[in-house]
């Protein structure tokens, strides 16, 4: 009878500690996995800081890693052009400052649209394989170098003095901030396509 109650309870702290410890493993061999593969972006801090809590979709997955990666750029993308769109209803803007914020107005828009292509492209390739996911990944790469671009050009729009200082700094930062995140995911959609082949 001890025997047999030394069995039970010893197969029931198997199944407790595996069961304790199963669900801890696979986060922490995915955070693992994203601080590793943030390691080839230029902001390797934002990038983890930004990705660690998809940590449980993520798992040690790179396609949702960059898919991921996207959909943070593609939500800090739209915030960002609603406070330049915000931003230029504001009374006493002329000349070229107006200019800038009304292209700035433009380039986000834009940006937003092609990130949001680049994750639908993404999120519906299944398994693709072959020449058929060198198509499809080259459009996401396109995009997003492209939604980058419109950032940069944004952000190059308020070069110089004139309008008010603070403003045009407050724009600045946001989009630059869009900048490093769509930089990130960019660099993370390269490195899923070269571990695809």
């Amino acid at each position: 009878m001890a025997r047999l109650c030394l069995s039970f309870l010893l197969l029931l702290s198997i199944i407790n500690t595996s069961s304790a410890t199963s669900p801890i493993r696979s986060p922490v061999g995915a955070t693992d996995f994203i601080k590793t593969s943030c390691g080839v972006t230029l902001y390797p801090d934002l990038c983890f800081e930004s990705l660690r809590v998809y940590r449980s979709t993520i798992q040690q997955s790179p396609r949702q890693m960059a898919q991921a990666a996207l959909s943070v750029s593609l939500a800090r993308a739209r915030s960002a052009a609603n406070y330049v769109s915000m931003m230029s209803k504001v009374k006493g803007i002329k000349g070229r400052d107006f200019i800038a914020v009304k292209d700035c107005v433009e380039n986000m828009g834009d940006s937003v649209d092609r990130l949001s292509r680049s994750i639908k492209e993404l999120g519906e390739m299944g398994q693709v394989r072959g020449q058929s996911f060198i198509w499809h990944m080259s459009n996401v790469q396109t995009w997003v170098s492209a939604a980058l671009t419109d950032e940069n050009t944004c952000v190059d729009g308020f070069t110089g003095h004139g309008w008010n200082e603070n403003v045009k700094a407050a724009i600045k930062s946001r989009v630059v901030g869009v900048a490093q995140v769509t930089s990130n995911a960019l660099a993370l959609v390269n490195l899923f396509v070269a571990k695809h082949h």
